[in-house]
């Protein structure tokens, strides 16, 4: 049988890539918190969630060492403004926060904590305004914030509470699910492609394959973090990511031969289905990176 170099090629720089980094840390779904402000002004406004713990993922409170100061697109003074204030509750700053009077949003989209407070700065008048303690209650959490009646007053003494409510946003996971099939069944369109998996019936079911696993892994995904909190989720998406390798090789190895003319040997399948679903976790982080949906 003719070798295919492209897709040995493509495999070892895949393999390359992925291997040096955990696994864990950067190929995974990653939980977000999206909060949306409404009746919020358009006073200048700057807005953090405070965590119960001093670090989530890569992002911690800071030390006091000058060098290891982390304000990302924070301006600096506004990144002091976050550090020096005092949570009654001893909830960290974990030197991560957003312009919120924009677009009326704050979206932490890579590792949020998972139980904290908002906290809102507003740099013109050197005031804060904060909330009770909240927690994430599935993988993308939505909450919405009425600020209607709440005053922004340097003069007052105490600061003002917010009140956040749960507003899960059902329509937008349902596209992001359709959208993250179809970028999956794309991906591994290719792979198949450059694995010589050419004939309409290999297409056919990979896209079927793809589709059932895909939605089951969502699925579960969300129901784990939702009932049972992200510590289950974490072992849950090791085992789940697991099987879905598992029963797509054995789908695979059972479908592929009765569907070529010619012998396929065992390797190339698993191969494929290695390289495939490495892909679409490629994809997947960098969707993670540019917006809150699960992969």
């Amino acid at each position: 049988m003719k070798k295919k170099p492209s897709a040995f090629l493509f495999c070892s720089i895949l393999l390359y890539l992925l291997f040096p980094f955990p696994v864990s840390a950067d190929t995974g779904p990653k939980p977000s918190v999206i909060i949306t402000f409404e009746n919020m002004g358009d006073e200048l406004c700057y807005g953090t969630l405070l965590s119960e713990t001093d670090s989530t993922g890569p992002f911690s409170a800071w030390d006091g060492k000058e060098h290891l100061i982390e304000n990302y697109d924070l301006d600096l003074n506004i990144w002091k403004a976050f550090v020096d204030y005092q949570d009654d509750d001893g909830y960290f700053f974990l030197q991560q926060g957003w312009l919120c009077s924009k677009n009326k949003r704050l979206e932490w989209t890579y590792y949020p904590p998972s139980r904290f407070k908002i906290l809102l700065y507003y740099p013109e008048s050197n005031t804060f305004a904060a909330s009770g303690i909240y927690e994430r209650y599935a993988f993308d959490s939505y909450f919405k914030v009425n600020m209607e009646g709440i005053k922004i007053d340097s003069s007052e003494k105490n600061i003002p509470l917010i009140t956040a409510e749960k507003s899960y946003d059902f329509t937008w996971e349902l596209i992001s699910l359709f959208c993250r099939i179809v970028i999956t069944i794309l991906l591994e369109l290719v792979i198949a492609f450059l694995f010589g998996f050419r004939q309409k019936n290999f297409l056919i079911w990979i896209g079927i394959i793809n589709i059932i696993t895909q939605i089951i892994l969502n699925v579960l995904l969300n129901f784990t973090l939702h009932s049972r909190g992200s510590l289950s989720f974490t072992y849950s998406y090791a085992l789940l990511e697991t099987l879905v390798f598992i029963i797509e090789s054995a789908t695979y190895l059972v479908l592929f031969p009765q569907i070529s003319q010619k012998q396929i040997p065992q390797w190339k399948i698993i191969l494929y289905t290695l390289c495939a679903n490495g892909v679409s976790l490629a994809g997947g982080l960098l969707i993670a990176k540019c917006m809150p949906i699960i992969f």
